[in-house]
């Protein structure tokens, strides 16, 4: 199985013109699985605590979502960046949705781990909602440089 980024309806999930690489928005959810992320439970084991679960529940029950939804959504790009034969490093510009813009800090160290050098240049909105549910707190659309291979 593929970490990709996948479409929950019909669009693409990226494509490339030309030298560049065209991310949709990536949302915590597994199709696959037909699962949202909504915490760190939802998250392979070892990564909760890399990026900021505390163990107590009700600091972890408010910065959860944010966190382990803003992971997840990289790393599907980062998956995604590695199918188009590429790398995050490749990634020049982030459109960011937020539910909340009081979650952008948490979102930020998240950021930062998958964008350890120079940041993507950025826009950050706040929307009222997002497909498919209201779990969903953050969407991420990504454009990157990756010249063609002759």
């Amino acid at each position: 199985m593929s970490d990709t980024a996948k479409p929950l309806a019909r669009y693409s999930a990226w494509t490339r013109r030309g030298d560049f690489i065209f991310l949709s928005g990536v949302i915590a959810v597994d199709p696959q699985a037909g699962k949202i992320i909504t915490g760190f439970q939802d998250l392979p084991p070892e990564i909760g605590p890399m990026i900021g679960q505390t163990g107590e529940f009700s600091v972890d029950a408010k910065d959860g979502p944010i966190l382990a939804q803003s992971w997840f959504v990289f790393d599907r790009i980062r998956a995604t960046m590695e199918d188009a034969g590429g790398t995050m490093a490749d990634v020049f510009k982030l459109v960011q949705y937020f539910r909340n813009l009081g979650d952008f800090p948490r979102y930020n160290t998240v950021r930062r781990m998958f964008f350890p050098e120079t940041p993507p240049v950025s826009t950050v909105v706040e929307v009222s909602a997002m497909m498919p549910s209201e779990t969903i707190v953050i969407e991420v659309e990504a454009t990157a440089y990756l010249p063609e291979k002759p």
